[in-house]
């Protein structure tokens, strides 16, 4: 081992690679031409143990780069299947390569993967290439959700790599490396029950629950246990979403975590105007990914994740069936729990009450019909401002905010703790799209990061509620077209 290698503090195991051979394909990384460094994240490679120096140094740039691999890494591509827009198709890692788990000073497994390193076996014609302007863009979302205290992968590092990537354009080619709890998906079960035995299914499930939910392995239904414990993490996270108004945008199941982490930023966005049926995406021409859709698509996607488990929850096929149904059937009141919890924070609400979801529902329906902003409709509410907004000159909402603050003054907590729970929920700051757009603009056409390393400081503390983060809060100016997002593939 180099010195170099041994600073910067790697310390790999490679669990997954010890899973039954069809779930992987051993696969080095394509090596590039001249990588720079673009963008490292100094906080989260501390957190992992890792040197900061060391790997922002030529040698910690070629491992990003995959043009060296680092000790103790077995690099492979994962192999997956998933229903994309509702059709199931065979799938896999087409530009991306897992070069092994980070195993921190405290016993914590976190996955270190290369996106846009080069072809392996599941590219599907593609060149498994990554362009800058979507590697920075999942950088920027992935760490505004890691500081709003949504679960999410992360981003350690973005290179440039001196190619030239073509798509409709040519491009800037990039690679991300991204940290994630694993890249277990819902795909990675269906891949497993459509192709593989019911003893590898078992193994990936026994795997799954040795990784992410030890506490019910032991479990005499611990396959049960599994479902429901993935079904409690994807309801708490899908409100989260709904909370800060945030819409993914290509919720196929091959990126629905087990973990109940948010992965693959491509199309997301954040809402702006509140409005259910708010669709960024330039593919989903049908408004299926809607934000107002997120949580029934999430019960669809972990049905499919049922129907993967179904020979291990019982030897009858009914009767696993029934097992799922009833497991099945608990997300909606999870969800809806979470998310009046959330919404009642928002509102500064401690205690509950039976008329809150109306008072809550009736806000809603308020932003809506005024196309009241998001985040900026609460954050003057938890401010007392927003006079010159045309939702709080409108009668009816006088009126709701009459029976609000009445619905304040019943609870034992005072109004200063009210507006400080507010505080707490409701952030300042979220990745406006125009300031994202703007922040990519500067950098892939100019070469600026200046821009991007600005909204980035910004976005860490998206509660500070501080004035010099105004200018981040004003809304996109009128255009004739409607914002869209796109995949980056």
């Amino acid at each position: 081992m180099t010195k170099e290698k041994f600073e910067a503090g790697w310390n790999f195991d490679n669990s997954y690679s010890r899973l039954p051979e069809r779930l992987f394909t051993i696969q080095n990384p394509t090596p590039v031409r001249e990588p720079k460094l673009a963008f490292f994240n100094v906080s989260l490679a501390k957190s992992l143990g890792l040197n900061a120096e060391a790997l922002q140094s030529v040698e910690g740039v070629a491992v990003f780069a995959g043009n060296e691999i680092p000790e103790g890494a077995s690099p492979l591509a994962q192999a997956y299947a998933g229903h994309q827009f509702g059709h199931f198709n065979m799938l896999g890692d087409g530009r991306a390569i897992l070069l092994g788990e980070q195993i921190t000073a405290s016993g914590k497994r976190f996955d270190i993967q290369l996106k846009g390193p080069g072809r392996t076996p599941y590219s599907r014609g593609g060149d498994g290439r990554a362009a800058l302007g979507p590697m920075l863009r999942e950088y920027i979302i992935s760490e505004a959700m890691h500081a709003l205290g949504i679960p999410t992968t992360r981003s350690l590092a973005v290179l440039t790599t001196g190619e030239t990537i073509y798509r409709e354009t040519k491009l800037p080619g990039a690679i991300l490396t991204r940290v994630a709890d694993s890249h277990l998906r819902v795909g990675t079960f269906q891949y497993v029950a459509q192709w593989g035995t019911v003893e590898e299914l078992r193994i990936l499930a026994d795997y799954t629950l040795k990784r992410h939910y030890p506490e019910v392995e032991a479990n005499e239904d611990r396959y049960i246990s599994l479902l429901e414990e993935v079904i409690e993490r994807q309801a708490a996270l899908i409100t989260q979403w709904q909370l800060v108004g945030f819409i993914h945008g290509v919720m196929n199941t091959d990126n629905m975590t087990i973990s109940g982490e948010t992965i693959d930023y491509g199309p997301c966005a954040f809402m702006d105007a509140y409005d259910p049926a708010t669709v960024f995406s330039s593919i989903d021409r049908q408004g299926r990914y809607a934000y107002g859709n997120q949580p029934y698509i999430a019960v669809w996607n972990l049905a499919r994740f049922a129907e993967a488990l179904l020979p291990l929850l019982h030897d009858e096929q009914e009767h696993a069936v029934k097992l799922a149904e009833d497991a099945l059937a608990k997300f909606t009141g999870l969800f809806q729990s979470h998310w009046l919890a959330g919404m009642r924070a928002k509102l500064g609400l401690f205690n509950e009450e039976e008329q809150d979801e109306t008072l809550i529902k009736d806000l809603l329906d308020m932003m809506q019909e005024h196309k009241a902003d998001y985040t900026n409709t609460f954050r003057a509410l938890t401010f007392g401002k927003g006079e010159e907004e045309e939702l709080f000159n409108s009668t009816e909402f006088t009126q709701w905010h009459v029976k609000w603050q009445e619905r304040l003054g019943r609870q034992e907590e005072s109004k200063e703790s009210s507006k400080e729970l507010m505080q707490m929920r409701n952030p300042a700051v979220i990745p406006r799209n125009h300031r994202v757009e703007e922040a990519l603009e500067a950098a892939v056409e100019k070469g600026d990061y200046s821009v991007m390393e600005k909204l980035l400081a910004v976005l860490a503390n998206p509660f500070a509620h501080t004035p010099n983060y105004e200018e981040y809060c004003t809304l996109p100016g009128p255009s004739d077209r409607p914002y869209r997002t796109f995949c980056g593939t």
